[in-house]
């Protein structure tokens, strides 16, 4: 069965965009959300919602609700266990080196050295305590153990029912539903780990982006997703929304002061302006698909386009591997705020040297003739294609 090469080229963008924010070094700053009010987290747990919602859909059409929630919780097992395994990297070895004047990685694991080994190792297992860089796969597994229920109520009952009430954990989670739960929780349970060392994301904010990743899958499974068709009529004011924000996020270099309004750009909470912005984003790229096709095709793009390709086909294993690499980083950082200027070469080389040499054993193991085709480069968003079920 075949896959999107687009989309599998997008993943590994946006997985090669999240590594060079990771990495310390000067390219950190200029690459985050260079496009406006948009990051990298976005695209990536959009497209893995679209993904998540079109294939376990017709699994769930195809063999039924147990097969779809079997395949969705080992889903989540296999990251939960490579979560663990970065945790405990994090714990055995990192600690140690932090504690050799490593600043970075101390504040990284303050919480580890002052609650302690037991606590630490026992909250992290149960996914209360996520250290910094370490807060993205707990929140992934949540939303893979959500998607069972999600596409049995969009079966069941309606989207709009899920969407609406989504909507309401959003617009509530702008009013502080997180603080509040905290502290109710702290209140009735043995509970102590810091508001702040349980991950920088609001889960209540994001599980919107992830449901309407999901329905926009679901929708696609049963050939309703008329995108291109909607980016043909929009894509004027999409433009104008993107360019006002692209200016606008500019404007900040030179002395334009937004604090009394960072509210609605807050990046955690998946402010306000983001879901206006990121939409619009999205609509551009598939009004101009055609070109940017052409350009990935073209000779001297040509291994950049495979690359990206072969990283978005095994995204999880680079997801997770390129976690070693922002430590190893921040361990080399010492009391600088940057590697210095020839390590940054030699780390960023090293870094997706590696990353691509692991998604293509990755593919190699899944397929010994598998190889990135570029021929595909087609959304296929209003008539579906085929795609590969996971194992």
């Amino acid at each position: 069965m075949k896959r999107s090469a687009e989309l599998d080229a997008a993943r590994g963008m946006m997985l090669v965009w999240m590594v060079l924010v990771h990495l310390p070094t000067v390219l950190s700053a200029r690459v985050n959300q260079p496009f406006g009010y948009v990051s990298s987290s976005e695209g990536f747990i959009f497209l893995s919602a679209l993904l998540t919602g079109r294939i376990y859909f017709r699994i769930f059409q195809r063999d039924g609700a147990f097969a779809m929630n079997r395949k969705l919780v080992l889903r989540a097992v296999r990251l939960y266990v490579f979560h663990i395994l970065l945790l405990l990297f994090a714990f055995v070895a990192v600690s140690r080196y932090a504690l050799r004047g490593r600043p970075a990685l101390h504040n990284m694991l303050d919480f580890y050295f002052l609650a302690g080994v037991g606590r630490a190792v026992r909250d992290g297992l149960l996914l209360i305590y996520r250290p910094p860089l370490l807060d993205i796969i707990p929140l992934y597994v949540g939303f893979c153990l959500l998607a069972p229920l999600l596409i049995f109520l969009g079966a069941r009952l309606s989207w709009r029912v899920v969407l609406g009430g989504s909507a309401a954990i959003w617009l509530a989670a702008q009013f502080g539903f997180r603080t509040v739960l905290y502290h109710w929780v702290v209140a009735v349970t043995p509970l102590r780990v810091p508001l702040n060392e349980m991950g920088a994301f609001n889960p209540w904010a994001w599980q919107f982006l992830w449901v309407v990743g999901m329905y926009f899958g679901v929708r696609w499974a049963k050939n309703e997703l008329p995108a291109e068709k909607w980016a043909q009529r929009l894509w004027i004011p999409a433009a104008c929304v993107a360019a006002a924000l692209f200016a606008l996020r500019y404007s900040e270099a030179f002395g334009l002061n937004l604090g009394s309004y960072s509210v609605l750009f807050d990046k955690w909470n998946l402010a306000a302006v983001r879901l206006v912005d990121f939409p619009a984003v999205i609509l551009l790229v598939l009004r101009f698909h055609t070109v940017l096709k052409r350009v990935a095709l073209l000779s001297f793009v040509r291994p950049v386009s495979r690359s990206l390709i072969t990283l978005g086909q095994s995204s999880l294993q680079v997801f997770c591997a390129h976690f070693f690499f922002c430590f190893v980083a921040l361990g080399l950082v010492g009391n600088a705020a940057l590697l210095p200027g020839w390590l940054q070469v030699v780390v960023a080389t090293v870094t997706f040297a590696f990353l691509l040499l692991l998604a293509k054993a990755s593919q190699l193991r899944r397929d010994p003739y598998a190889r990135a085709n570029l021929s595909d480069f087609s959304w296929g968003f209003a008539h579906s294609h085929p795609v590969k079920i996971p194992r």
